[in-house]
């Protein structure tokens, strides 16, 4: 944009210092017209060429080696629809790019099925978290039936209980909390809480999760408690995880041993 704004000066100053009858330096309007639209977009496009036009036209006035009466022309007239047109068509191809660049990046970082960030973004996250050093707890949580739906109801309704879980757990980290599908059934949690939340911010996950019918098995590692580096974190967190899981399966096969009493 400063650029462009730039060179209109200088095309302004020039056609008033060098223009004479047939040498067409207005003709060098379009480039600041271009700039300006690309950086800012189809209105922005359009009203670069009415300013085109109308420095055309005060140089017309200016100059001594043109006469005024070039202002009153179907040449001005002409030079406004072509700025213009100009301006607002590169304008609108360079809003569809940044909207075709957003939307790629959308789908460079999101999950196709459940709308989270990816494994790659969530990585990237956890870095970000780590280099700031502030403290935050990573949290990875798997779920203990995904197996079980997908045999007796098909991946149809596995797809849809991720979608499900998913959504909950995006409304429940709250402000500034980063959710991913990290694997089939397993999810990544970044939130903004220390050690000692830790335990109450799991445990409220699956109690919630529970609600809708959804079991869960969560581990955590806060930093910078349990490290300082992205691995050192995702390691403790899964080690933890996999405890849970233990324990999970333990339980219930203690209950379906009782209930067969």
């Amino acid at each position: 944009m400063i650029s462009a704004l730039a060179l209109y000066g200088v095309v302004f100053a020039s056609f008033v210092l060098f223009e004479v009858p047939g040498l067409g330096i207005g003709h060098f309007f379009y480039i600041p017209v271009a700039l300006l639209a690309l950086a800012c977009g189809t209105q922005i496009g359009i009203a670069g060429g009415f300013l085109a036009t109308g420095l055309y036209a005060l140089a017309i006035v200016l100059t001594p080696k043109l006469p005024v009466r070039e202002v009153m022309t179907s040449a001005t007239v002409i030079r406004l629809v072509t700025y213009s047109s100009v301006g607002g068509i590169i304008g609108w191809f360079a809003n569809q790019h940044r909207a075709h660049v957003t939307q790629l990046r959308e789908l460079a970082e999101r999950d196709f099925l459940t709308g989270l960030l990816n494994t790659r973004a969530f990585d990237e996250a956890l870095a970000r978290r780590c280099a700031s050093r502030r403290p935050f707890l990573l949290v990875l949580g798997d779920m203990d039936n995904l197996k079980l739906v997908n045999d007796a109801h098909g991946h149809t309704e596995g797809n849809r209980v991720l979608r499900s879980v998913a959504g909950i757990l995006r409304g429940t980290v709250g402000r500034g909390g980063e959710v991913a599908r990290v694997g089939g059934d397993e999810f990544g949690i970044l939130i903004d809480a220390n050690l000692e939340e830790a335990t109450e911010r799991c445990a409220r996950f699956r109690r919630l999760l529970a609600g809708q019918g959804y079991d869960l098995s969560f581990g955590w590692a806060a930093m910078p408690d349990d490290g300082i580096a992205p691995l050192e974190l995702f390691r403790k967190a899964d080690d933890r995880l996999f405890g849970a899981k233990l324990l999970g399966r333990n339980r219930r096969a203690v209950q379906a041993i009782a209930a067969t009493r």
